[in-house]
């Protein structure tokens, strides 16, 4: 098991256990390696999430991410509408360039 600290809380909602986390190493243009599998996640508290069966680890300063679980998170979505709740914490200004879904009639 592995346990990765971040400097700050997590605050990610759409972060569950069941994903898989994965690292890229960021270098001067940006980041040049391919993502990385660490493992499955299986705990997320505060600042920090542990890995159980750990595949590779990160160094300090490595790029997290993680993927939703595909056998649990497969669907569109449906019924007659959509609700959608965008936060911003960041106290500088940020833009916005496009939003999107995928959308499937679930009756007639």
């Amino acid at each position: 098991m592995v346990e990765i600290t971040f400097n700050s809380t997590i605050d990610n909602p759409s972060l569950q256990v069941g994903d898989k986390a994965y690292y890229t190493t960021p270098n001067t243009n940006g980041f040049s390696t391919t993502p990385t599998l660490i493992g499955e996640i299986t705990s997320i508290e505060g600042n920090k999430i542990q890995i159980l069966n750990q595949i590779s680890s990160p160094l300090i300063n490595d790029f997290i991410m993680f993927s939703k679980n595909t056998a649990v998170n497969n669907s569109s979505l449906l019924g007659y509408y959509a609700e959608v709740k965008l936060t911003n914490s960041r106290t500088d200004k940020i833009e916005l360039f496009s939003i999107g879904a995928e959308v499937v009639e679930s009756s007639k």
